[in-house]
């Protein structure tokens, strides 16, 4: 792998990220997972094969700021899907609850 194909690789990720943001705006969970799947995919492709690979120094400024990108929309992602994601949590401790009191009290048994 060479410089340029190590900044194509960037730019592919910065392109997810920024449908994966777009994807969140909507609420379309569905998408935002197919697009961090192909992302983590991109991503493992980067760790595999950029390790010694040199970059000049206007491919170097153009990963920084692809990385800026990148890091901004990841933020945005997070705090679109966080509020979302606290309360799935909530349902699923009081469902946990709730199975455990079941169990306890017997409260669901026929009698």
């Amino acid at each position: 792998m060479d410089g340029a194909e190590v900044i194509l690789l960037y730019e592919l990720v910065a392109e997810l990220t920024d449908q994966m943001l777009a994807a969140a705006r909507k609420e379309d969970w569905t998408l935002l997972s197919q697009l961090e799947a192909k992302c983590a995919q991109y991503v493992e492709t980067l760790k595999q094969n950029e390790t010694g690979v040199a970059l000049s120094d206007d491919r170097r400024e153009r990963k920084i700021e692809i990385l800026k990108k990148i890091l901004e929309d990841d933020k945005d992602i997070r705090n679109l899907t966080s509020p979302g994601l606290q309360k799935l949590s909530a349902m699923i401790k009081s469902t946990g609850t709730e199975i455990k009191l079941s169990k306890t009290y017997g409260m669901n048994q026929r009698g």
